[in-house]
């Protein structure tokens, strides 16, 4: 592990904040570690942070996944990535559901401003300072329900991880709901799992998050059991190309080749006895009807 993400980083470059480990009990085995402890700029990874508070907000019983937001166009980021930004009409109404769907599937900007009406930026911080994580904070703005997805440090991302997966960080319906969308078959697909079958990629629950010169993944492979066996996380910046966020991009391209790597090494290795498994429902496309 440690060798093939040396090989990768001096093919790209820049900077790399990494946290990466093999299950082994209640204590990880640390492949790579690697200025995990520096704070930066996570961008979209914190969606799942934003996520775990949204959704400790319904554990706690002060929301629930059928309320409705309202999608004003107001709140539509323009230009943003997602869905919200491509429907032309508004305001809509969705329930928040719906909202994590976007905001942890295929990274809607404009999820991010419909998780803030339900669980403001102050609170969404006290929720994570509380769990443990008080370097995965947002960037609170003038107005309370807004803000600016915020910092992590590559350790306390990859200690967000195992606790969710070990279901430590919320209730298991809400665990459940996280993990299936982040091992769904649209969620991001550029990185870590491009180079993989459909049945290999719901083994896989990650995220990336893109903006100015950063590319950032982070995410859990699990066995066929659907027991975790390997936590990554990877942020870089400062490559070349900034202004590709397509899968042509370096950092992108590294991660994909590392993904086959992970999922080959990893291959006869089992959760341990005791982890929690969290099976992968099939899913198969439809042709409508």
């Amino acid at each position: 592990m440690a060798a093939a993400f040396q090989r990768e980083k001096s093919l790209t470059g820049g900077n790399w904040q990494v946290h990466l480990s093999l299950e082994n009990g209640v204590t990880p085995l640390v492949a790579v570690s690697e200025s995990a402890d520096r704070r930066v700029e996570a961008y979209s990874v914190n969606k799942i942070a934003v996520a775990v508070a949204v959704l400790d907000r319904i554990d706690r019983g002060l929301l629930t996944l059928d309320q409705r937001v309202e999608v004003a166009a107001s709140t539509v980021v323009p230009g943003g990535d997602g869905i919200f930004v491509l429907d032309t009409a508004y305001p809509s109404s969705v329930t928040v559901g719906h909202v994590l769907a976007n905001l942890l599937t295929v990274s809607d900007d404009t999820a991010s401003r419909l998780c803030g009406l339900v669980c403001p930026a102050a609170e969404i911080n006290r929720t994570l300072a509380a769990k443990g994580f008080p370097n995965t904070q947002v960037q609170p703005l003038s107005d309370p329900h807004r803000f600016y997805l915020g910092t992590s440090t590559a350790r306390e991302t990859h200690a967000l991880l195992r606790a969710l997966v070990a279901g430590t960080l919320l209730s298991p319906s809400s665990t459940a709901l996280v993990l299936k969308l982040l091992r769904s078959p649209v969620a991001f697909t550029d990185g870590i799992r491009r180079t993989m079958s459909s049945a290999e990629r719901a083994r896989v629950a990650t995220k990336a998050g893109w903006f100015v010169d950063a590319r950032h993944e982070a995410g859990v492979v699990f066995d066929t059991t659907g027991a975790a066996v390997l936590t990554y996380v990877l942020f870089a910046d400062g490559q070349a190309d900034r202004d590709n966020f397509g899968a042509t991009h370096p950092v992108v391209q590294a991660r994909a080749r590392l993904g086959r790597f992970f999922l080959d090494a990893t291959a006869q290795l089992r959760g341990t006895a005791d982890a929690p498994r969290h099976r992968v429902a099939r899913q198969r496309p439809s042709n409508g009807g």
